[in-house]
C-alpha cells in the first residue's frame, strides 16, 4: 500500500503525537476525536501514532475516532519505545518477545486486526536490528502489519534492516532547520525504494511562526518538550528569531503561510518523501493541508536552503541525552 496513492492521499499525513504527548497538557478525549474526524473530512488519509505517545492514550483516541473509517485511511503505529509502568519512565527495547508483546497492545488499542504500517521506533542499540526486524517480518507473514517502517535511524542501519526485509518507510525528523537526512538517508531511501516521512517539518512551530517571541517560548508549558531543545534555548532562540523574520517575508511575497512554506520546501526535495506535521488546531490541519498544491520554483528553493540551514541556525536540535536514544548521521 502506497503512502501517497491509496485513498487519493494528497501527500501530507497527519502526525497524531500532540494530542496527547509532548506539547502540554494533552486534549480532551471528546476534543481529540471532533479534531481526528474534522481532518478526515477535510482530506487526510495517513494517520501516524505510536506505542510510547500518552503511554498508550493516543493510539487509544485513534481507534475510537477512526475506527469506523478504518477501510478509508492508511494507518502508521510505531513500536520498541514505551513508557515502562513499573520505572515510570521511557524504555528502548526491541528485543522480538517485546515488540510481539506490543504489537498485541496496539492492535487492542486501536480496535483493529491490522495496521498498514508500524515502525520500530529507535534502535534498540541491545538489540541487533536484523532481530527486531525478523519479529516484525513476522508479524507481516501473520497479516497484523502491512509493511514495516524505521525511525530515526542512520542509512547503515537501514541497509541492514532492508538486507532481512524490505523497509517500507523511514521517517525522522526533516525541515528547513533540520538537514540531518541530507547526509546519507535521503540518498539510502530512494536507492531502496523506501519512503521517507518527515516529522517536524515545520520545525516544531518554528518555521509556522507559532512562537514568534521569547516571551511565549518562556511561557511553554512544563510538559512541552522544546523547553528541553537547545535550539528553543533562550540564548540560541534570540539567535534564530532573525532567520524566522525572513522567512515570514518570503511566505508574504509569494501568497502563502509560513506553515504552508516550510511544508512546500519539504515536498519538493523528493517525489518519495511524505510530511506529518502535526497540530492541535483544526485550523492549521486544513492549512498545512493546502500546502500540498503549492509549487516552488527552483529559485526559491534555493533562496530558502541558503537561509536556513545547518550553518546558520543556532543549537543543536537535541540535548545530548536526547541525543544518545537516536541512531543517526548529524552535522557536527
Amino acid at each position: 500500500m502506497s503512502l501517497k496513492t491509496e485513498f487519493n492521499n494528497p501527500g501530507i499525513g497527519l502526525g497524531c503525537m500532540n494530542l496527547s504527548h509532548a506539547y502540554g497538557v494533552p486534549v480532551s478525549e471528546e476534543d481529540g476525536i471532533k479534531a481526528l474526524h474534522q481532518a478526515f473530512e477535510m482530506g487526510y488519509r495517513h494517520f501516524d501514532t505510536a506505542t510510547l505517545y500518552g503511554g498508550g492514550k493516543n493510539e487509544l483516541l485513534v481507534g475510537k475516532a477512526l475506527k469506523e473509517l478504518r477501510n478509508k485511511l492508511f494507518l502508521a503505529s510505531k513500536c520498541g519505545m514505551a513508557i515502562n509502568p513499573e520505572l515510570g519512565k521511557k524504555e528502548i527495547n526491541g528485543t522480538p518477545e517485546n515488540l510481539r508483546s506490543q504489537i498485541e497492545n496496539s492492535l487492542r488499542r486501536l480496535q483493529v486486526e491490522h495496521i498498514d504500517l508500524y515502525y520500530l521506533h529507535r534502535l534498540d542499540p541491545n538489540t541487533p536490528i536484523e532481530e527486531s526486524v525478523s519479529a516484525l517480518a513476522d508479524m507481516v507473514k501473520e497479516g497484523k502489519i502491512g509493511a514495516i517502517g524505521l525511525s530515526e535511524v542512520s542509512a547503515e542501519t537501514l541497509r541492514k534492516a532492508h538486507a532481512v526485509h524490505p523497509i517500507a518507510a523511514l521517517q525522522t525528523e526533516y525541515s528547513l532547520w533540520s538537514r540531518n537526512a541530507e547526509i546519507a538517508v535521503l540518498e539510502a531511501t530512494k536507492e531502496l525504494g523506501t519512503a521517507f516521512v518527515a516529522f517536524s517539518p515545520v520545525a516544531r512551530g518554528f518555521l509556522a511562526n507559532g512562537l514568534p517571541s521569547m516571551e511565549e517560548l518562556e511561557a511553554l508549558e512544563a510538559k512541552d518538550i522544546r523547553r528541553n531543545m537547545p535550539r528553543f534555548y533562550p540564548e540560541n532562540f534570540s539567535q534564530n528569531l532573525p532567520l524566522l523574520q525572513k522567512f515570514v517575508q518570503i511566505a508574504d511575497r509569494i501568497g502563502c503561510t509560513p506553515a504552508q512554506l516550510s511544508l512546500a520546501w519539504v515536498c519538493a526535495q523528493g517525489d518519495h518523501i511524505v510530511p506529518i506535521p502535526g497540530t492541535r488546531s483544526v485550523a492549521h490541519m486544513e492549512e498545512n493541508l493546502k500546502a500540498a498544491d503549492i509549487k516552488l520554483g527552483a529559485d526559491v528553493v534555493t533562496e530558502l536552503n541558503d537561509l536556513i540551514n545547518q550553518n546558520t541556525v543556532t543549537g543543536t536540535r537535541y540535548s545530548p541525552a536526547q541525543q544518545q536514544e537516536i541512531d543517526t548521521e548529524e552535522f557536527a
